[in-house]
């Protein structure tokens, strides 16, 4: 039997679709199949990042999928109010999907259930198998972004969030993005309001918590942002979509252990959060999946042995590189009581701007460590310090 595709890969989300979408650009001889179980590609998100976390070239071929762009934000503490210049883009699952599918055509295959994924294919759930000799699998991180906590080998918190998008009955009078407003009460953990103005009549609003729990009361949320909407004079006429998610932070770990666990259950090629390839401490994904994109799409040899290869190395070594990051995770939900995370980010968007978007980027220099780290703590310095050890590995 021949090989329906040189590589399938399982999983139309965000990393999913930007391997197929920069192999369609650059090796338009090669060919993909992307599956996806739902009826979209991308399902119902909006992914932000600053502009400064990629690089040029990667910002080039990407540009199409961004729905967005403002130049600067605000962020909101209760002992301060900043506005920052950085440029700010979000690609919405709508642009996503249209993108994709125009680039993509018949090399995207929607409403297929993946009941099986092996090295030389897939199996759905209707009974259809489609061989390659090349599989990724990018299906997310199993269990740990659907809120069960199973993520086998690494110690996780949660970033998550209800969004509504709303028309509102007059123009809102917003410019640029809120990306923190924490002057909101704290509960359930550091809480803040995200806020994207995506026309004049027109905002996103998430309700949004870095929570040691993974339960998502939507209901409550969904109250919190009426009110939030109500105490900023926006009238809320209309929902037009809602979006919802939890999202891993990560606070320490195995990344050897981890990716060994889920390859011994199904050894191909890992993507996104399936391979965790997450900003640790923000939990954006966006750079991250367009740097495994490139990586993959630049391979000279796409039969899954190479791939999982690849792709084991390139998150072992964003995982080793990244410990910094955990142990700021560690100090916001460690070292300060729930309703007092917000000193750690208060304090923080005090810091330099450059710093701040090196941060975001993870792109942190040893002076920008050296600093984030002096001065007054915002936590009790006995529990910061018990922070500074040697991350533990999850059993």
């Amino acid at each position: 039997m021949s090989d329906d595709a040189d590589l399938i890969i399982a999983g139309g989300g965000l990393a999913g679709g930007l391997i197929a979408l920069r192999l369609a650009q650059t090796r338009p001889e090669v060919r993909v199949l992307l599956v996806e179980q739902g009826p979209t590609l991308g399902g119902r998100h909006t992914w932000s990042s600053f502009e400064t976390d990629l690089k040029p070239a990667s910002r080039a071929w990407t540009d199409r999928l961004i729905a967005h762009r403002w130049q600067g934000y605000e962020v909101r503490f209760p002992a301060h109010h900043r506005t920052l210049q950085a440029a700010y883009r979000s690609v919405t699952s709508e642009r996503f999907h249209a993108e994709l599918s125009a680039q993509l055509g018949p090399a995207v295959l929607t409403n297929a259930p993946i009941a099986e994924v092996a090295p030389d294919g897939v199996r759905l759930a209707d009974g259809r198998r489609f061989k390659a000799p090349g599989v990724i699998d990018a299906r997310g991180q199993a269990g740990g972004e659907k809120g069960t906590g199973a993520a086998p080998h690494l110690i996780l918190a949660w970033q998550k969030f209800l969004g509504v998008e709303a028309i509102t009955g007059q123009p809102h009078g917003l410019t640029r993005p809120i990306v923190m407003d924490a002057t909101v009460p704290q509960e359930d953990g550091y809480r803040f309001v995200y806020v994207l103005p995506l026309a004049p009549d027109r905002l996103l609003i998430e309700d949004t918590f870095y929570s040691d729990g993974a339960d998502l009361d939507v209901a409550r949320l969904r109250t919190n942002i009426e009110r939030y909407a109500a105490a900023q004079g926006w009238s809320l006429a209309r929902v037009a979509r809602t979006e919802q998610g939890v999202l891993p932070i990560a606070l320490e770990g195995d990344i050897q252990a981890f990716l060994a666990a889920g390859e011994r259950e199904t050894p191909v090629a890992r993507a996104g959060l399936r391979a965790g390839l997450f900003h640790p401490l923000t939990g954006y994904s966006f750079p991250d999946a367009v740097g495994l994109a490139e990586r993959v799409a630049a391979a000279r040899d796409l039969r899954s042995p190479s791939l999982l290869a690849l792709t084991r190395a390139h998150a072992i070594k964003t995982w080793e590189a990244r410990s910094y990051y955990r142990l700021l995770s560690r100090l916001l939900f460690r070292a300060a009581a729930p309703e007092q995370r917000f000193r750690v980010m208060q304090r923080f968007y005090r810091l330099p701007e450059p710093l701040v978007e090196r941060l975001y980027a993870a792109h942190l220099t040893p002076a920008d460590k050296l600093r984030i780290l002096t001065g007054k703590p915002p936590v009790p310095i006995l529990a910061a310090l018990r922070q500074l050890r040697k991350e533990t590995p999850a059993p």
